[in-house]
C-alpha cells in the first residue's frame, strides 16, 4: 500500500501531530503482539470472506425451474440440493461478523486507553491502528459486494420457505441441524440489512462504550475523528497521494475513512454532522466527490443512507446538498 506516509494532523489535544501512519509495513512492537496475533487471524480469514463472496453466483436458476415445476420432484431435489451449500457458505459470513466484533473490541481497548492521545495512540501503535483500518476496509468491501448481490437474500429466503414445508409435510431435513430454526432468524435479521457487516461494526462500537462506563466515550470518538482526518489528509494532499504506489491505497484509505465517519456518527451522541463535530466533514465528502463517481457511489450511498444524524435538523443544508443524489 504504499511507502511510509507522512502525514500531518492536528491532534485532538490541540498539539500539533505529526507523525507516519504505514498502513502497509507496520509491525507490532512487543506489547501490540498479543492482541495483534488475535485479530491477525481473523483477518487472514478475511481474506478468503471476501473471495466466497466474490465468488457467490447464487442458484437462482434452480430456484426458478423449482418455483415454476413445483410438483416435480427431481427439479425440487435439484434446487435443494443447489442452495444447501450456499447457505452453508452464508452461515460462516455470519458467524465470521461475530469473530470480527470480538476483534474490533480488543481493538478499541488498546487504542482508547486513557494512557495516552488518540494520535499518540495511532503513532506508538501503528500495527493496530493498520488492523483497525484493515477491519473498516474489508466491512465497506463486504457490504458493497453483498449490496450489489441479491442471490443472496434469494437463496436464504428459499432455504426458509422449503425448510419450513419440510417441517409442515414432516419431512426430515439433516441441513437443518447446520442452520436450525434460532439461527436462521438471526441471519435472516444480519442478511435483511443492506450493510450487515457495517452494522455489526456500529452496534459492536456502541456496546463497547456502554460496557466500559470507566472509559470517557471521548476516548472513541477522538480515536475514530482522529483516523478521519489522517485519511482525509492522505488523500487531499498531493505529495503524501503521489507516494501510493498503487491505486488500491486510495480505495483502502476512502473505505477507511467512510467507516470512522458512520462509527464516529452513531457513538458520538450529537453525530458526525453537527456544527461542533470534531470530523471535518466538508472536506470528507470533497475528498470522496473528487474522485471517479463509479468507483466511491457506493461509499457516498453508505453516508447516504448508513448514517443515524445525517437528516437531523442540526445538520448543515450545505452538508445535505453535497450529498444529494445528482
Amino acid at each position: 500500500m504504499g511507502n511510509l506516509i507522512k502525514v500531518l494532523t492536528r491532534d485532538i489535544d490541540n498539539n500539533a501531530g505529526n507523525f507516519f501512519l504505514d498502513f502497509e509495513n507496520a509491525q507490532p512492537t512487543e506489547a501490540e503482539r498479543a492482541i495483534w496475533e488475535q485479530v491477525n487471524e481473523v483477518l487472514m480469514e478475511a481474506l478468503a470472506i471476501l473471495d466466497d463472496l466474490q465468488s457467490y453466483n447464487g442458484a437462482g436458476e434452480e430456484i426458478r425451474q423449482a418455483i415454476q415445476n413445483p410438483s416435480e420432484d427431481q427439479v425440487q431435489e435439484r434446487a435443494w440440493a443447489a442452495v444447501v451449500p450456499l447457505v452453508g457458505k452464508l452461515k460462516k459470513f455470519y458467524e465470521f461478523s461475530l469473530r470480527l466484533e470480538g476483534s474490533l473490541h480488543g481493538l478499541l481497548k488498546a487504542l482508547t486507553s486513557a494512557r495516552c492521545s488518540p494520535t499518540q495512540h495511532l503513532e506508538q501503535e501503528q500495527a493496530l491502528a493498520r488492523q483497525f483500518a484493515e477491519i473498516l476496509h474489508f466491512t465497506l468491501r463486504f457490504d458493497e459486494l453483498k449490496m450489489t448481490n441479491p442471490a443472496i437474500q434469494n437463496d436464504f429466503s428459499y432455504y426458509r420457505r422449503t425448510l419450513n414445508r419440510m417441517r409442515i409435510n414432516n419431512v426430515a431435513a439433516e441441513e437443518e441441524n447446520e442452520v436450525n430454526n434460532e439461527l436462521a432468524n438471526r441471519m435472516s435479521l444480519f442478511y435483511a440489512n443492506a450493510t450487515p457487516m457495517l452494522k455489526t461494526l456500529s452496534d459492536a462500537t456502541t456496546k463497547f462504550v456502554s460496557d466500559n462506563t470507566d472509559l470517557p466515550i471521548e476516548n472513541t470518538t477522538d480515536c475514530l475523528c482522529t483516523m478521519a482526518s489522517v485519511c482525509k489528509v492522505m488523500l487531499e494532499t498531493p505529495e503524501y497521494r503521489s507516494r501510493f504506489a498503487s491505486e488500491d491505497t486510495v480505495s483502502f484509505c476512502l473505505r477507511v475513512m467512510v467507516g470512522v465517519i458512520i462509527l464516529y456518527d452513531y457513538v458520538h451522541p450529537a453525530g458526525a454532522f453537527v456544527k461542533s463535530s470534531k470530523i471535518e466533514m466538508k472536506g470528507c465528502i470533497k475528498v470522496l466527490k473528487d474522485q471517479p463517481q463509479s468507483s466511491v457511489e457506493g461509499l457516498l450511498n453508505a453516508l447516504r443512507y448508513t448514517t443515524k444524524h445525517l437528516n437531523d435538523e442540526t445538520t448543515s443544508k450545505q452538508i445535505k446538498n453535497m450529498l444529494q443524489v445528482n
